[in-house]
């Protein structure tokens, strides 16, 4: 065979050199092809969302507060966003089991968290350990609504006012009880901070959620509570008697009744919000969405009502707003749990 010239060499260069550059091109096109999809994979999941029922955890039992927002917005958003929604109780160690339910579900947008803002602003400072990380694990989502306690005692209870009641716990030391929706619950810090604010002294009886303290309320097996709203029906029929609101102001449904800061407590302010949580990852156009649509559920007369009920009213944000709050709270709380030495362990 004839070896090629040195100028039939650098002929055949220019030949070879496009075909490369052209391989090289065609590489380089699927990659950023393929990055796109990557990128695009997020927004097409969202836009096919929702194609299955959706889950409300709750992580308090039926009957609370808790329940009671979730299972009116539930039914309104299924309808908007064409899928049922579902409504799960998990109650127990004061929201920290459905709290773990929904840090480690998928965050595919089917699974939501319906809890106070007490399961990331006050379980943090609660417990020297706990199964999720609230700030890492859960993504705030939605506000739902401010709620309000109230000062409730049993029928039966020898007082008629608050004066009266201190009075009684006074000359009554630790002979009386209180229950909670658990250990760290906001009523129970509510009542921590009326012993500590009053210098009384009662015994705390926490239970699995709201319903299950006012059940033994109405039965004279404990003496009073922190009432996040289900009981006041049972004031309305006299089956109990309202004493003060523990907020910063009187609520519409009860307007003869006075807040412990008008009482003397000043500052006295045990306000909760609840809202919905979503596992951390979760799409923002699904965040968006669902922020949005709750957002609207909560400005209808229907809910904003069934809230009213409650007592509480309701509180649109946005996702931002709402950690904003729980960042809040997490300091107004705080500062409680570590002056009266408090802890669910």
């Amino acid at each position: 065979m004839t070896r090629p010239t040195s100028s039939q060499e650098h002929a055949t260069l220019p030949r070879r050199r496009p075909q490369r550059r052209n391989a090289i091109a065609r590489i380089a096109l699927a990659g950023a092809a393929l990055a796109l999809g990557s990128g695009l994979g997020g927004l097409a999941h969202a836009q096919q969302w929702p194609s299955k029922p959706i889950r409300f955890v709750v992580n308090f039992p039926p009957g609370g507060a808790a329940d009671v927002i979730a299972r009116a917005v539930a039914a309104p958003l299924g309808e908007r966003l064409g899928q049922s929604v579902i409504v799960e109780n998990r109650g127990g160690a004061n929201g920290n089991i459905g709290g773990d339910v929904v840090a480690k579900a998928p965050n595919d947008g089917y699974t939501f968290l319906m809890s106070s803002a007490g399961v990331s602003s006050i379980n943090p400072q609660l417990y020297k350990s706990m199964p999720f990380d609230p700030a890492k694990d859960l993504l705030p989502v939605a506000a739902a609504a401010r709620v309000l306690v109230f000062l409730e005692t049993r029928s039966t209870l020898p007082v008629n006012n608050f004066k009266e009641f201190i009075a009684y716990l006074k000359a009554n030391p630790g002979k009386l009880s209180f229950g909670t929706p658990g250990n760290g619950s906001s009523p129970h810090l509510a009542a921590e901070m009326l012993k500590g604010m009053t210098g009384t002294y009662a015994i705390h009886v926490p239970y699995r959620g709201a319903a299950p303290a006012l059940t033994d309320l109405l039965a004279n097996q404990i003496d009073f509570m922190f009432d996040p709203g289900p009981g006041l029906q049972q004031v309305r029929a006299g089956k109990l008697k309202l004493l003060a609101i523990g907020s910063m102001k009187r609520t519409p449904l009860f307007p003869e009744v006075p807040t412990l800061d008008e009482l003397g407590l000043k500052g006295f302010d045990a306000d909760s919000l609840f809202g919905f949580y979503a596992p951390a990852g979760t799409s923002p156009e699904i965040v968006k969405r669902v922020n949005n649509e709750i957002n609207s559920i909560l400005r209808s007369s229907a809910v904003s009502q069934r809230v009213a009920d409650l007592g509480g009213e309701v509180a649109p944000m946005t996702p931002a707003e709402f950690a904003d709050r729980i960042a809040k709270d997490s300091v107004r709380f705080g500062k409680l749990i570590k002056e009266r030495g408090i802890t669910a362990e």
